[in-house]
């Protein structure tokens, strides 16, 4: 899969993680700033994807957030490693 197939599939976990309402209001507030940062098309991908991890980073260290949400972003991190 190349690199603009794989980070579709990641905006739609993040799109997953944006209505799941079961996570608090920042968190999917920042999962769709997350997905906005990969859909820049100005910047170079390592770029978006740095911002992207950045704040997702900053998502998962969020003390309110629930373990599954929590998990989600640690394998949409993971995800996002592999895209070059």
């Amino acid at each position: 899969m190349d690199a603009e197939g794989r980070l579709r599939q990641i905006m739609g976990v993040l799109d997953q993680l944006a209505e799941d309402t079961s996570v608090p209001r920042n968190i999917r507030r920042g999962a769709t700033e997350a997905k906005d940062r990969l859909l820049r098309r100005d910047e170079a991908l390592d770029v978006r994807v740095a911002g992207a991890n950045f704040i997702l980073d900053e998502l998962a260290n969020d003390p309110n957030i629930p373990l599954h949400g929590r998990t989600l972003i640690w394998n949409i991190m993971s995800q996002l490693e592999t895209v070059k």
